[in-house]
């Protein structure tokens, strides 16, 4: 394993330090096998740690590949968004409004604002299977009634997949608790491997709707701030109109539960193209280090 290799941690989706979702992201990674990178994850143990093959791009973009505690996978939106932060800020030194990483799923581009804002476009969704309350409901340790009956349960993907669950108001979405092995038991069978589940109520008024992130199957028990699984849930939301309209621009929170609150930023368009989806927030750097 090389020696000497600087990786940043970052905050994502975090209005100031200490809050959002962590992440440690390597520079100059080519050096090391995936073996290696997969150790490296462990080790740190967040969401997902990042490692950015080279200081130079590539076909138009830098290559990025992205680690769970448990395995490589080929999109996530916090891991983008800060990668993305730390390329224009300590590879680029600021000089560039626009970032392409290189991933697995694909290019994603994040543009920077004014505001402070980055933005992802994340791709097209793909709806997969709908789930009854009846199956969803006792693996969340919740009652059937406090899904919200009007909107379906299903598996939705713009890279990775979840299940998108509908619950009617923040009371039910802090007591949900995952039954693991009845999660496990699920999963076995369906593409997607996290739950999302989301209600209309929220911890701040100014905020639209407040979300929670199971992802066991990743190694993480529950993720502060997920750009991927809101994604889908941008998806969702357009899709079946869930606010009666086939466009969208929404704050949503997460995180509150376990100490990390966050703000994603949703915007959502469905029209004869297809479904346009990008997530926004911001990022903080908060160390710089060096492998030893």
């Amino acid at each position: 394993m090389p020696n000497h290799l600087a990786f940043y941690i970052v905050d994502v989706f975090a209005e100031k330090k200490f809050a959002g979702n962590q992440l440690a992201v390597f520079r100059n990674a080519a050096g090391l096998a995936h073996e290696e990178m997969q150790h490296l994850a462990r080790e740190i143990n967040f969401s997902e740690t990042t490692f950015i093959l080279a200081d130079a791009p590539r076909a138009g973009g830098f290559d990025v590949r992205i680690f769970t505690p448990r395995e490589e996978v080929p999109f996530a939106g916090h891991p983008t968004l800060g990668t993305a932060h730390v390329i224009r800020h300590e590879i680029l030194k600021g000089a560039a409004d626009k970032v392409v990483l290189n991933l697995k799923v694909g290019a994603i581009p994040v543009t920077f604002s004014p505001d402070g804002y980055a933005w992802m476009k994340q791709i097209e969704p793909v709806f997969g299977q709908q789930h009854r309350a009846e199956t969803l409901a006792p693996i969340l340790g919740l009652a059937v009634a406090d899904v919200d009956a009007r909107f379906p349960i299903q598996e939705v993907s713009t890279g990775l997949p979840f299940f998108i669950v509908p619950l009617k108001t923040l009371a039910a979405l802090k007591k949900a608790r995952v039954d693991k092995a009845r999660c496990f038991d699920l999963i076995k069978d369906t593409v997607a491997k996290g739950i999302l589940v989301f209600c209309p109520e929220t911890y701040e008024p100014q905020n639209d709707l407040s979300v929670r992130v199971f992802v066991d199957y990743y190694g993480v028990p529950e993720d502060p701030a997920t750009g991927s699984g809101n994604g889908c849930l941008a998806g969702y939301l357009v899709k079946h109109r869930y606010f009666g309209k086939p466009s969208i621009d929404l704050k949503s929170e997460q995180g509150y539960e376990i100490g990390r609150p966050s703000l994603l930023l949703l915007h959502a368009e469905q029209n004869d193209a297809g479904i346009h989806i990008a997530v926004g927030g911001k990022s903080v750097i908060v160390a710089r280090g060096e492998l030893a």
